[in-house]
């Protein structure tokens, strides 16, 4: 397969020369941990503890509160706190499990145990999964074994791995190739034996020449896997872009899931937790995460446990060697801006990436200039600068009308953008208002 992309797109500074040639790095958290009782899309989780209670690393300590939901499984051995309102990444108080680690990660029985996942029936792997607490780990949190449920398995001919990587800074993905590709194919394997006629297809972006090359020779004689280069583009990554390219043109929208185009799609560090949970009976505890920028003394990827502050882990990448202006939890596209380092890695979690100055407040905001530069890159094929009048109006019908909710939010426009218009907030914005008015309405 050549060199595969979409329509749209851009080239921002790349910046992963900072941590991808940093091993992954175990550490272990040293004060409390919090464990939000919402780390994934859907409903939040119903606690299975009170405080004072004894826990284990590996046990349930909040089951999935919907079929959109998921578990919450303890990262180390302790005793419960509280059950009290914790601040996360986004900036929202979410009720969340207190627990205050013994430092002896004792863990429930069988935990770590090898299973052989051919042996195991297709139900079987999906329960695994579920009661692992698995979500996409790649930032959209959706749970896993819904995924892997869908309305129609025998149409499912693609499970694409999502190892495009395309979001600036970040290097975790990188790594995990690089580290643990065996587990990575093993997880691509397992989920394999659920769809019986699919193909698995790993995209990966051409700047990853060294992983393309390790996955390509692990996977050599396995005839329903390939590895598909993809062409560097931000944001190639992106569920829909990267369908379109793995499977040479299949297009889905915002009301389509990717299984209607026959697919399903999940980030490599999600791959490698099926393969974690099934294979060796270790449930969802740990995450991946790159702690980056040019603020920060020793860009590293760290393995942390769940529940860890961010406060620690930025101390184990040596703290700040100056102070920043601007600190994102994720990437600089499509990241969180913080304003506190008391939040806990989540699931969701991928980064820390501190910059020494604030690019986007250094850029005055204009008049738009009409240049059309948004419509260019835009890969959701949509016109910024109309929906960005319907914005400003906050008329959600307009809005609508130019297929607004069909934004992916992926800051394409905004990066480009001459007058630095706040485009992507603005249509963050919106979406949340349609959707809010679309439930109000149902």
């Amino acid at each position: 397969m050549g060199l595969s992309t979409f329509i749209g797109g851009v080239h921002p500074y790349e910046g992963k020369e900072l941590s991808s040639d940093k091993p992954i790095q175990v550490i272990q958290p040293k004060g409390e941990l919090v464990f939000p009782l919402s780390q994934h899309i859907g409903a939040p989780a119903k606690p299975l503890v009170a405080k004072g209670d004894t826990v284990l690393v590996g046990q349930k300590i909040a089951e999935a509160g919907g079929f959109i939901s998921a578990n919450v499984i303890c990262s180390v051995s302790g005793t419960v706190k509280g059950i009290e309102p914790r601040l996360v990444a986004n900036g929202s108080m979410v009720q969340s499990i207190i627990v205050e680690n013994d430092g002896e990660y004792k863990t429930v029985e069988g935990f770590g145990a090898k299973r052989d996942y051919e042996a195991l029936s297709k139900q079987e792997i999906r329960d695994i999964v579920k009661e692992a607490g698995i979500v996409g780990l790649g930032g959209a949190g959706f749970p896993t074994n819904v995924k892997l449920t869908p309305k129609n398995e025998e149409e499912i001919d693609y499970i694409i791995v999502n190892a495009a990587e395309c979001e600036p800074y970040l290097t975790s993905d990188y790594r995990v190739m690089m580290e643990q590709p065996e587990r990575l194919v093993g997880g691509l394997k397992v989920m394999l034996h659920i769809f019986d006629k699919a193909k698995g297809v790993i995209g990966i972006e051409e700047n990853k020449p060294e992983a393309i090359k390790k996955l390509q020779e692990l996977v050599k004689d396995e005839p329903r896997i390939e590895v598909c280069p993809l062409k560097t583009k931000y944001p190639q990554g992106g569920e829909r872009f990267l369908i379109y390219a793995v499977t040479g043109g299949r297009e889905i929208n915002s009301t389509m899931l990717p299984a209607d185009a026959g697919c399903i799609v999940d980030n490599v560090d999600t791959v490698v937790a099926i393969y974690n949970a099934v294979c060796e009976t270790t449930p969802l505890i740990r995450k991946i995460i790159t702690v980056t920028g040019d603020a920060v003394a020793n860009p590293q990827n760290f393995e942390v446990r769940l529940g860890t502050c961010y406060r620690e882990v930025l101390e184990a990448a040596g703290g700040f060697k100056e102070e920043p202006e601007k600190m994102i939890s994720g990437g600089p596209m499509m990241g969180q801006a913080l304003f506190s380092l008391d939040i806990p890695v989540m699931k969701t979690s991928s980064a820390l990436t501190c910059f020494t100055k604030d690019q986007v407040a250094a850029n005055e905001e204009s008049p738009c200039i009409r240049c059309g530069r948004c419509v260019d890159v835009c890969p959701g094929h949509v016109i910024p600068q109309m929906m960005m009048a319907a914005a400003e109006r906050h008329d959600l019908a307009l809005f609508e009308k130019l297929n607004g909710m069909e934004c992916c939010e992926c800051g394409s426009c905004t990066f480009i953008c001459p007058a630095h218009r706040p485009l992507t907030q603005a249509f963050k914005e919106m979406r949340k208002a349609v959707m809010a008015a679309r439930r109000k309405k149902a």
